[in-house]
């Protein structure tokens, strides 16, 4: 599933944009609609942005490109179209609704910082866990470590007007760091930076999406203390899913299981595991069998990855005894989230 789906976004200003773009989708060119006394920013783009894609929008100064990011979001609902975040359709959603998938899915870094004047670095960096309800500890401790990352650690008392314009763009980068959304959405977030400190944060930032990756991989492989001390009173089992957990299963016994698809949360797969005598068989959308999940994949992938020293038997070669246990190592490959 696209991390990001647009699909024939139009964005009309003036009090006749529905008529406007009932004309720009029969092909008109905007410059025939002045007559209407609108302005077309954003005419029938499509596209969609995979889990870790890097997605870059080019274009002239003033062809709509922050007009379409901002749609994206929510910022400015869109005259016509949708836009899915992982396969939610946010322009049918309450303002509560999208205020918090928004909080959860997305952050942003703007080109003009948007920073706050009257607090301090650290607490610009930490609003959007506050926004959410962090305790003030956690989220200090989160942006602390996100502006170590930007180079910005000793100056986390300061407030913004004590900062060049390339530092308060990179509290604004530290901010949706410390959000920790599934997507970023950066508008032009390096153009008030000198180029060697460009491209050191375009640099900064490739690495941490190779070492952020998947929900499941920072579980299960985090990448430093930091990351396994934040992640170790996680409810594993709302995170996981039954394509993370599974193990080979053989086909041809496989083919009478019960189904299951792979995006499954593995809470919701107890009861339907321990309800079945044999193990559940992890389907792809054309019904093939990919994998299985049994009680003892779920038991083991539930302990955390130092606990886990030892692991379930494959099925490959038919359903597992209650005791039965071989060694296993992650098989996930990296598939980092979606800076867009």
């Amino acid at each position: 599933m696209p991390a990001v789906r647009a699909n024939h976004l139009y964005k009309v200003f003036g009090k006749r944009a529905s008529q406007a773009v009932a004309l720009l989708s029969d092909g008109r060119h905007r410059d025939t609609i002045k007559d209407l006394n609108v302005t077309a920013a954003v005419i029938d783009v499509s596209f969609e942005v995979q889990p870790g894609e890097i997605f870059v929008v080019m274009g002239l100064s003033g062809s709509g490109k922050s007009t379409l990011i901002r749609m994206l979001n929510g910022l400015l609902p869109p005259t016509a179209g949708t836009v899915e975040i992982d396969g939610t359709d946010i322009t049918t959603l309450s303002r509560r609704a999208l205020r918090a998938l928004r909080g959860e899915k997305i952050s942003m870094v703007f080109q003009h910082f948007a920073l706050l004047p009257h607090r301090t670095v650290l607490e610009n960096a930490a609003y959007g866990l506050e926004v959410r309800g962090v305790s003030r500890a956690e989220r200090h401790e989160r942006a602390a470590h996100a502006l170590d990352l930007v180079g910005l650690g000793d100056w986390k008392d300061h407030l913004p007007n004590q900062l060049s314009g390339g530092m308060q763009q990179r509290v604004g980068l530290a901010r949706a760091l410390t959000a920790d959304t599934d997507i970023i959405l950066m508008d032009e977030a390096f153009s008030a930076l000198d180029p060697l400190i460009r491209r050191d944060m375009q640099t900064q930032l490739l690495q941490l999406q190779a070492q952020i990756g998947t929900p499941e991989e920072i579980l299960n492989h985090p990448a430093d203390d930091y990351v396994a001390r934040f992640t170790e009173d996680v409810d594993r089992s709302r995170v996981l899913t039954a394509a993370s957990v599974m193990e080979p299963a053989p086909k041809a016994e496989a083919a009478d299981w019960e189904r299951v698809a792979p995006d499954a949360p593995v809470v919701e797969l107890f009861q339907r595991v321990a309800a079945c005598d044999s193990p559940l068989a992890v389907v792809d959308k054309e019904d093939r069998v990919i994998g299985a999940v049994s009680p003892t994949t779920i038991l083991s992938a539930l302990a955390m990855p130092e606990e886990a020293s030892s692991a379930v038997p494959s099925l490959a070669n038919g359903a597992p005894s209650s005791t039965g246990r071989s060694p296993r190592s992650g098989t996930s490959s990296p598939n980092p989230r979606s800076p867009s």
